[in-house]
């Protein structure tokens, strides 16, 4: 079997990425390499359950943050930041309550979103009030 075949065998039964979920992994790619340059430690990345998922689980000393990525082409429909609704926020604290399960004393956590809009990208910290 040559190299060719061997590679076609190997990602044959892979799922392919939609556009709209690569823009996503290179939206979340961006935004773990932004905040690991600010100090914050990857503990879990896409963690998925029944109530919704989580895209970045991190440690900024002793806070457990939860951080929405959101990127954007442009502001043109309100923007990154603005398409965390109410709903998406009902869902993000119910994924963070599961996941906090595994904890018997929970630690200080917080939400925050990181909106990337085109090249430009926001940290809002506390960006969700539980």
């Amino acid at each position: 079997m040559n190299l060719f075949n061997s590679f076609k065998q190997a990602t044959e039964g892979a799922p392919r990425l939609t556009d709209r979920q690569l823009t996503g992994q290179t939206g979340e790619d961006d935004a773990l390499a932004y905040l690991k340059e600010h100090g914050l430690t990857l503990l879990e990345r896409n963690f998925r359950c029944k109530g919704g998922e989580l895209d970045l689980i991190m440690q900024d000393r002793d806070v457990l943050v939860f951080v929405e990525v959101r990127k954007r082409a442009n502001r043109r429909h309100g923007g990154a930041a603005a398409s965390v609704t109410p709903a998406k926020q009902a869902r993000l604290i119910i994924a963070a309550q599961i996941f906090l399960r595994r904890y018997t004393m929970p630690p200080a956590c917080r939400f925050d979103v990181l909106a990337i809009d085109g090249e430009v990208m926001s940290w809002l910290k506390n960006a969700i009030e539980t």
